[in-house]
């Protein structure tokens, strides 16, 4: 299937490719093989990415830790509702379906066209083909359920207004609501920015907009987040992480070049 993606709409593949190559590893840290299927489907050049090991690390690090906290938030609240944005070609709702949850994968209409391709609606599983700051997918969403929202990979592609009148707009709408963000550190933004990082490394056009360098910096950005706790890439798996084991030891080196998965809550009340 020939792809007709540009710029950060192609970065879903970086994620697609990660999990599938992870299959073939001794012991893998997730094993998806709804993501080898689709990579099997696809006409791209994936072996360009072949070199990118610490990405692709990353990417099933972070897969982990969003798999066990969307597993621990159903486990908690009964009968509740998970909305994934920016959704790409991600499989979680594959792997985790769980029959009392409504799910929800909202991305732009020409990525929901091709995960049609490979996905199909159901009572329990909806695909929402809408831009996430078009905020007419909220009447779409329960409001009466318990709601985790999940965005990885997504919100460090935007600058740190547009983050920030996203959340807005999230805390109105769906205060009590639990939020799972990937974040990575200013210091990868401003790289990206000067040296076109993500051009060099994997050949597609887009750059870094936002970052933070502890998870509890998302509080700043409206008063009614509360932080709950965040994990860092570097503290798992780590005989897989080669020299950086070593050099995530040095709090500079951590906080300058790892990835976290930011877990908080939008508190009740208006911001």
């Amino acid at each position: 299937m020939k792809l007709k993606l540009k710029g950060v709409q192609e970065t879903l593949l970086i994620p697609l490719w990660s999990k599938a190559m992870e299959v073939e590893q001794p012991n893998p840290i997730v094993t998806d093989h709804k993501a080898v299927e689709i990579v099997k489907n696809l006409d791209y050049n994936f072996p360009n990415l072949d070199k990118e090991w610490a990405t692709q690390l990353s990417v099933v690090i972070r897969t982990e830790l969003l798999d066990k906290a969307v597993e621990k938030f159903m486990a908690e609240h009964k009968n509740g509702a998970v909305i994934n944005l920016g959704c790409g070609l991600d499989t979680r709702y594959s792997r985790l379906d769980n029959k009392n949850y409504s799910w929800f994968d909202l991305d732009l209409p020409s990525t929901i066209e091709l995960r049609r391709n490979f996905f199909d609606e159901t009572n329990s599983y909806h695909m929402i083909d809408k831009s996430v700051f078009d905020y007419g997918w909220f009447n779409q969403i329960p409001g009466d359920v318990p709601l985790l929202i999940i965005a990885e990979g997504l919100l460090m592609y935007f600058s740190e207004e547009e983050v920030s009148e996203l959340f807005k707009a999230l805390a109105e709408k769906f205060s009590g609501a639990e939020m799972l963000i990937e974040t990575i550190p200013y210091s990868l933004v401003k790289q990206s920015q000067n040296s076109n990082l993500i051009e060099k490394q994997y050949n597609i056009k887009a750059n870094f907009s936002w970052g933070i360098n502890n998870g509890n910096e998302v509080e700043k950005l409206n008063p009614n987040i509360k932080y709950i706790e965040d994990w860092h890439y570097f503290d798992y798996h780590r005989d897989r992480w080669k020299i950086i084991r070593w050099l995530s030891l040095i709090p500079y080196f951590k906080n300058r070049f790892g990835n976290r998965i930011v877990h908080f809550k939008f508190s009740m009340g208006t911001a």
